[in-house]
């Protein structure tokens, strides 16, 4: 019966994530988890060890259902593979959930200790799920600011992670109406953050959008389906597609022409032809910025990267960068030496082994500002995001979540990369294959957006970036202080967190 309720009080909370953005659920799903923990007895460390997971297992698996959707595209090949992929993935993400619980569960704590204890153990355990073995720190469960409005500019203070301890934190608040009068007094005390942070964010927000002179921005967003993407067949409608988007009414005015992630199906930067015929569409003056495949040179088995490639209004190549932060299972597979065997693949199949890119950099083209290069799901790290000593002045994404259909996935993608401008106080450009692509400034707010599923341009003038933020000078140190002292405040109150009165049903 514990780990039904723990499953089921998990897979609730995903719902606080976006586009459902039903935040209040954490208000239920935490009270629930630690009502539980507080019933287990004291040496039944398993039993409070497989709560945890179950936990974060049922919070993980409907979090990252939209992956299945992947594994559609080719059916035939990959569909068996689904189960496996979605499943395990949820199953080994809610390891770091069990182990921050076994740690409350050991450290014997009860009310408001108990609750910033868990705060705390469970940002650690988001941190390390975002760092260790590559990282992957989707769908953490400080995204849930996403659906509330302006308190997701307490991203610019304490980032990500910082966002998760405090939904962590007050989450758990409601069970000061079964702890003593002095722990309600503390209880409401740390109430009043939220509040406090929300208005912050609304003084924040008055400030109007600034635009950077003389910068004109086109993103084209063609929608193309990803069962046709790759087909050899289509390589030339693609292309004229995208050219036919590009050259829409206005482009003399455009300075940046932005394509999605892997926008052709085929070595752009090794076609003499798409350069001859890119020369007239960008007339001198434009440039543009594509996802691209892209094959080292000059080497007798080259590896291929996933790129951006930069032409200048002359269709030359101008800058280059590298994706480095590569998709496990799907531009790589971990634990090639055992999967392989079982008859797994990666879900990118491409001619040669995707190689990792040197890291973080910023492109400048003339005397435009420079740029911050996000390829895909680069966006969803908050760590190590743009290059050190070279601040850009705004960010490009190019991604394709067409993989992932009508789901959840491209939804939650948005909202994580909208956390990076409001954490970076640096603007960005989306070009996403079938959506969502958008102009976001520095404060995270949509200049203009084009939706999922549709076809189209965005044109729009570049937002101009905000001074470096707390969070972009100092990063998680601002997290750890958080802790500190929370873990100080926990350790002050826990003599009287003992005599509360509240009891387990379980």
């Amino acid at each position: 019966m514990r780990l039904l309720v723990a499953l089921v009080s998990g897979l609730a909370a995903a719902f606080a994530l976006p586009p459902i953005g039903a935040w209040p659920v954490w208000g239920l799903a935490v009270p629930a988890l630690l009502l539980i923990l507080e019933g287990i007895e004291p040496r039944r460390w398993r039993t409070a060890l497989a709560v945890g997971w179950s936990f974060g297992f049922g919070y993980f698996l409907f979090a990252f259902h939209w992956i299945g959707f992947a594994f559609l595209v080719d059916a035939g090949t990959y569909l068996w593979m689904m189960p496996f992929a979605v499943a395990g993935l949820a199953a080994a993400m809610a390891l770091y959930w069990a182990f921050a619980t076994l740690l409350v569960f050991a450290l014997g704590l009860r009310g408001i200790s108990l609750v910033a204890i868990f705060a705390v153990s469970l940002a650690g355990a988001e941190w390390l799920r975002g760092t260790l073995f590559t990282g992957f720190p989707w769908a953490a469960p400080g995204l849930a600011v996403d659906g509330m409005g302006a308190l997701a500019q307490t991203a610019s203070l304490i980032g990500m992670t910082g966002l998760t301890l405090m939904v962590m934190l007050w989450a758990g608040l409601p069970l000061a109406l079964i702890w003593s009068c002095r722990e309600k007094w503390f209880a409401a005390a740390l109430t009043i953050l939220l509040p406090l942070g929300w208005m912050w964010g609304e003084v924040r927000l008055r400030e109007p959008v600034v635009f950077a002179p003389g910068v004109r921005l086109r993103i084209v967003q063609p929608n193309i389906m990803q069962q046709q993407k790759w087909r050899e067949d289509n390589a030339r409608g693609i292309f004229d597609e995208l050219k036919a988007l590009s050259s829409r009414p206005g482009l003399e005015t455009v300075t940046h022409l932005i394509w999605p992630e892997t926008a052709v199906p085929f070595l752009i930067d090794e076609s003499a032809i798409a350069r001859t015929e890119l020369r007239p569409l960008l007339g001198g003056r434009t440039s543009l910025i594509t996802g691209s495949i892209r094959r080292e040179s000059g080497v007798t088995d080259p590896a291929v990267h996933n790129s951006i490639i930069v032409f200048d209004g002359e269709a030359r190549v101008i800058a280059r960068y590298d994706k480095w932060r590569l998709v496990p299972g799907g531009e790589f597979l971990p634990f090639r030496w055992l999967l392989e065997p079982m008859g797994f693949r990666k879900v990118v199949t491409v001619p040669g082994s995707f190689a990792a890119g040197a890291g973080p950099a910023t492109l400048k083209i003339g005397q435009a500002p420079g740029f911050g290069a996000l390829i895909c799901y680069e966006a969803i790290f908050p760590q190590h995001l743009v290059s050190e000593g070279d601040r850009p002045e705004w960010l490009v994404n190019v991604t394709n979540d067409g993989w992932f259909g009508q789901s959840t996935g491209p939804y939650q993608h948005l909202a994580q990369a909208r956390l990076r401008t409001i954490e970076q106080g640096l603007p960005m450009a989306r070009a996403a294959n079938t959506g969502i692509s958008a102009v976001l400034d520095a404060h995270g707010r949509a200049v203009s957006m084009l939706g999922l599923g549709e076809k189209g341009i965005i044109d729009s003038a570049l937002p101009r970036a905000l001074p470096p933020t707390l969070y972009a000078r100092l990063g998680d140190w601002c997290l750890l202080t958080l802790m500190i002292a929370l873990v100080t405040l926990a350790v002050a109150l826990r003599g009287g967190s003992d005599s509360h009165g509240g009891s387990s049903a379980f």
